[in-house]
């Protein structure tokens, strides 16, 4: 197959980000994530199809094929990998790193790119968390939960979080809400839609919306009549 181009890479990882255990998207939710109209959605799709990369039914939506998930896949390894040495080797916010990754990953040669991976020690995480594909498209998996789907009393650990806004990633930051830190539910009020957090020592108030994009590790409750 002929090397992809942009926008077929954008359909692809599109397709991916929206359903990544492979389910059909709707051509209007794809529509909306890459900001253009249901017609040139419809169109492409139509291509995509037609290069195996995608199954695509009218009222259906459209799904990835085992070849287009492989190639979104490697788009999925480039953006990371990018993101990653842009924070570890040249010392970018890591909260400011997601749109020069958008760009970088379309035109770095897979050349430059095996050699930026070698530099950092093939890392398995981004700065964000998300794992990192392997060079053969392999994708380990780990259940993780929302943040605020986590009852009063619970405890976890972040271990991702959305990294496509800016300033929520700012403010994510500020409170502590990042990759490894510690998180214990002081209270949630689910009628005011108020969650109280403890991070890091640190009492945080938001709403679900704040933590829309948090996703954690939940804690094992160890059992009390256990023999120590």
């Amino acid at each position: 197959m002929s090397p992809l181009t942009r926008s077929r890479q954008d359909y692809l990882k599109a397709l991916y980000a929206l359903a990544p255990a492979g389910e059909a998207v709707p051509t209007s939710r794809l529509a909306a994530r890459l900001g253009v109209s249901a017609p040139s959605v419809t169109n492409m799709l139509g291509r995509l199809a037609e290069e195996r990369l995608v199954s695509h039914a009218p009222r259906a939506g459209a799904r990835l094929t085992p070849l287009g998930r492989r190639a979104a896949l490697g788009m999925v390894r480039r953006h990371r990998i990018l993101e990653t040495f842009l924070v570890k080797v040249l010392g970018l916010d890591w909260t400011e790193v997601h749109d020069d990754a958008e760009v970088l990953e379309h035109h770095i040669s897979d050349r430059a790119l095996a050699a930026i991976d070698r530099l950092m020690g093939h890392p398995d995480e981004d700065p964000h968390g998300h794992l990192i594909p392997d060079a053969k498209g392999r994708l380990a998996r780990r259940a993780l939960t929302p943040l605020a789907a986590l009852p009063r009393g619970a405890r976890a650990t972040v271990r991702e979080i959305r990294d496509a806004d800016g300033r929520r990633m700012a403010r994510w930051k500020e409170v502590g809400l990042v990759p490894g830190a510690e998180v214990r539910v002081r209270e949630v009020r689910a009628l005011d839609d108020v969650f109280e957090l403890e991070v890091a020592g640190r009492r945080v108030v938001t709403g679900s919306e704040g933590l829309d994009g948090v996703l954690v590790q939940p804690a094992r409750v160890e059992s009390h009549g256990a023999r120590s």
